[in-house]
């Protein structure tokens, strides 16, 4: 028994009030009341804050709150507690919608007395105490029934279903609501229910327990089996419900199912075999102890060509022909060995089996005896199956891992096979042996501006040429992407590798003619020689890459032999592509500034910017020893939007000081006019810098422009829709078309510096660019002289009427800081 006080708390504002309940209730029986008073809401929210109270007597009109608003926060800080409201005449009906919102009951002021107060109070008390222990007990029923794996459903008298556990609601499919009120015979299969039904009524009229199985059909058409077990809920002798247990069987009968489909198999053994084997990939093939054919399903008589009427009694030899497929002579049957040996016998490697039409077709498999039932061999069986498409799919996938999947010649792999078996002949009959690695020159372009489909029909046309101009004996290998290498199995001496590069290179100069496209390409050839350039494949590989850089470092479309010293070369042009990342990532890169003139007024109308590489080992690097290393390893494209970001955004800079500045131009590679998305970079580096884009110019080569003037022409419309400029640089060295010159949005031609360097002295030069001048005038474009270095070369320009100059006889490229000082001296002119 507990005898612990009960804590009160008295939230009433009457202090008479107040003083009348708690008198009545400190009476000091064997469960006292602990009675603390607090004559506002705001205190009460308080104590409930930091103290738990196990009633609490509420009246509803409140200094500070009133009516069901009090009863509300009481509520919400204390749900657990019990809320007694304490109510006057006037407001009973108030007190019954709080009991309708949590409250438990409710007390009226005007009966409160010594007696009737605290039985009352302990009455709801242990009201409260027995529905909570009602509940626990409920809740715990139902986590038990919960966790049992049968299935139980409760009705009442009259059959309705009053509960359902978890495990029932799984099998029958149906949730608790759909069966509450239901009868338990409304989940049964159609087919089961007149029976279940039956045998219901039969246990009923008996008194006996009812079990029996069905099958439930969930709403989803699936079934479930079940054993169902019944049992009447008594209370005395007075039957109040039912209650069932159901199990789920369906894994029993499903296996019961299976057990009698093989007895009823047996009876029927011969036939369902029968068609067991005729329905099967596989040939079957039966003999007895002396090797006549006994069975053939209908594969083994479409592969050997003999149907069974004909087949059954002759000789296996007969009927069953195989050959080694690599002796052609007979091969030993492997039914007659696993009966006299009394074992099963694999068929052999490479066996052919002959049809009688004469037709072949590869088998693998094995034979094994049949035992009687005493053990004892009465007979054999062989199990085989056509392989012929497996074996060739074998070979297929051999040479696809030796091969490249585009040109089929010999990939690295078997390349490093056959030069290790030259370089070994080589070494036992005194020879050479040469490699040729080949590397197309600006393939790239092709590819970018023509399509990867059109590319791969060149790369497939190149490996048929270079195939035909070897010998037999040697092997042309596709390394990857653009890349060749050549292996000569045996030479004389190294000039014999030399005189197969001019044969390939003779050959590539032909075009090629791809999809209506006339497509030129020329090779760059590095040579490597077994044994005077490396004792083994690697070293070999990695001189004659060395070499083929070098080939294109000299100027593409030639070869060149290794050299000892073009390793030192080729460990600095590593060393520089991993500093580049590094110089990129880091933020080595600064741009210097060239001016250009004004050749009548002197006047600086604008600048190039050039890159200039600060590395922190090397110093000041100009763009020669690094520019063209970036364009190889493809990092030109980030430098270059790297420059022309930061060239953008120092004219905006300027700008924004104050100073009085001028469009500044910016190279722009082949690869990165190609690359995908260049005019919407543009864009969005304008963008970013603010720079309004008349102040930006983008100088291009003719070469670039020419390669695919088609696609050029739409991309400079773009450029030009933007606002930004346009010239062509180096003009008069490449070779572009008067026609699509005068197509292109171009603003401005620069004369390259080769001609005018000697404009004084030779005539050509001279002539040559005085009509650049004339055509520029011509057709609107203002043109400006590279590399002017002399007072008389700009005179002449002068003379021609040349819009603009560049060149040191003006300035040499500065940094940003000195540049901004010649816009605030505005002439830069010696």
């Amino acid at each position: 028994m507990n005898d612990a006080a009960t804590n009160v708390l008295l939230i009433e504002d009457d202090p008479d009030d107040a003083r009348l309940i708690q008198d009545a209730l400190a009476g000091t029986g064997s469960k006292p009341f602990r009675v603390e008073w607090v004559p506002r809401l705001s205190d009460a929210l308080k104590r409930l804050a930091s103290q738990e109270f196990e009633v609490i007597l509420l009246d509803l009109s409140l200094p500070d709150s009133a009516g069901l608003e009090a009863f509300d926060q009481v509520f919400q800080v204390a749900p657990d507690s019990l809320i007694l409201v304490l109510s006057g005449l006037t407001d009973e009906d108030t007190a019954r919608q709080a009991m309708e919102r949590g409250a438990h009951d409710y007390f009226s002021k005007g009966h409160v007395d010594a007696h009737w107060l605290p039985r009352a109070l302990r009455y709801v008390i242990d009201r409260k105490t027995v529905r909570s222990a009602l509940q626990s007990s409920e809740e715990r029923f139902r986590a038990m029934s919960d966790a049992s794996p049968l299935g139980i459903f409760v009705s009442d008298a009259e059959g309705s279903c009053i509960y359902t556990n978890t495990a029932y609601q799984k099998i029958s499919g149906l949730t608790q609501e759909q069966t509450l009120g239901t009868n338990w015979s409304m989940a049964i299969h159609p087919e089961d229910r007149e029976r279940v039904l039956a045998e219901w009524r039969d246990a009923a009229q008996g008194h006996a327990p009812f079990q029996t199985e069905f099958r439930f059909l969930q709403q989803d058409s699936h079934i479930v089996w079940t054993r169902v077990n019944s049992a009447a809920m008594l209370n005395g002798k007075k039957w109040f419900g039912l209650v069932q247990t159901v199990e789920d069987i369906t894994e029993r009968k499903s296996a019961e199912f299976v057990l009698q489909a093989a007895e009823e198999a047996l009876f029927e053994e011969k036939e369902r075999a029968q068609v067991t084997l005729n329905s099967i990939g596989d040939a079957v093939l039966t003999t007895d102890l002396l090797g006549n054919v006994t069975y053939l399903n209908l594969v083994a008589e479409t592969m050997t060509g003999w149907p069974r009427k004909e087949a059954l009694g002759r000789p296996i030899s007969e009927v069953f022909v195989i050959l080694d497929g690599t002796t052609r002579q007979t091969a030993a049957n492997p039914m007659l060995r696993a009966i006299a040996e009394n074992r099963t016998v694999e068929m052999d490697t490479n066996c052919v089996l002959i049809h009688r039409d004469g037709s072949e077709s590869a088998i693998e498999d094995s034979a094994a005896p049949i035992h009687s039932r005493d053990g004892q061999v009465i007979g054999a069986v062989i199990v085989f199956h056509d392989v012929s498409e497996s074996r060739a799919m074998a070979l297929e996938m051999a040479h696809l891992a030796q091969h490249d999947f585009l040109t089929s010649l010999p990939n690295r792999l078997l390349l490093s096979e056959r030069m290790a078996h030259a370089i070994g002949l080589a070494q036992r009959h005194n020879k050479q042996v040469g490699l040729l690695f080949l590397d197309l020159d600006h393939f790239k372009h092709i590819n970018d501006s023509l399509g990867h489909a059109v590319g791969d029909q060149l790369l497939q046309s190149i490996a048929n040429r270079l195939v035909e101009c070897v010998r037999a004996t040697d092997t042309v290998c596709r390394q990857g992407g653009d890349e060749f290498v050549i292996l000569l199995a045996e030479i004389g001496q190294p000039q014999d590798a030399a005189h197969v590069a001019d044969t390939l290179r003779t050959a590539l100069s032909i075009p090629h003619m791809i999809g209506g496209h006339e497509l030129h390409i020329s090779l760059s050839i590095g040579i490597s020689v077994f044994p005077d350039d490396g004792a083994d494949v690697a070293t070999l590989m990695q001189n004659a890459d060395t070499a083929m850089y070098h080939a294109k470092a000299s100027g593409r479309n030639t070869y060149q032999f290794f050299r000892a010293d073009m390793n030192t070369r080729a460990v600095r042009r590593l060393l520089v592509e991993n500093s580049l990342r590094r110089a990129l990532k880091q933020g080595e890169f600064l741009l210097h500034y060239q001016p250009k003139i004004d050749l009548a007024s002197g006047g600086i109308t604008g600048a190039e910017a050039l890159i200039r590489w600060q590395d922190p080992d090397l110093g000041l690097i100009h763009p020669a020893q690094f520019v063209p290393i970036a364009e190889d390893n493809g990092l030109i494209v980030p430098v270059g939007r790297w420059v022309l970001r930061e060239a953008c955004r120092q004219v905006q800079a300027w700008l924004d000081a104050g100073l009085p500045a001028v469009p500044v131009s910016v190279n722009i590679s082949a690869m990165e006019f190609r690359h995908e998305g260049f005019v919407e970079g543009v864009a969005l580096i304008l963008k970013e810098t603010g720079l309004a884009p008349h102040y930006l110019e983008l100088e291009l080569t003719e070469s670039i422009l020419m390669h695919d003037a088609e696609s050029s022409a739409s991309v400079l419309e773009a450029l030009k829709a933007m606002g930004v400029q346009l010239a062509i640089d180096d003009f008069g060295t490449g070779y572009s078309s008067l026609s699509y010159l005068k197509r292109f949005p171009i603003d401005t031609l620069k004369i390259d510096q080769s001609f005018v360097r000697d404009i004084v002295t030779d005539a050509d030069d001279a002539t040559i660019v005085g009509a650049v001048i004339g055509m520029g005038r011509n057709l609107h474009q203002r043109v400006i002289a590279e590399g002017v270095e002399t007072h008389e070369q700009l005179v002449f320009l002068q003379d021609r009427q040349c819009d603009e100059g560049q060149g040191f006889h003006f300035s040499r490229p500065v940094s940003a800081e000195d540049f901004a000082s010649l816009l605030i001296r505005g002439n830069a002119a010696r």
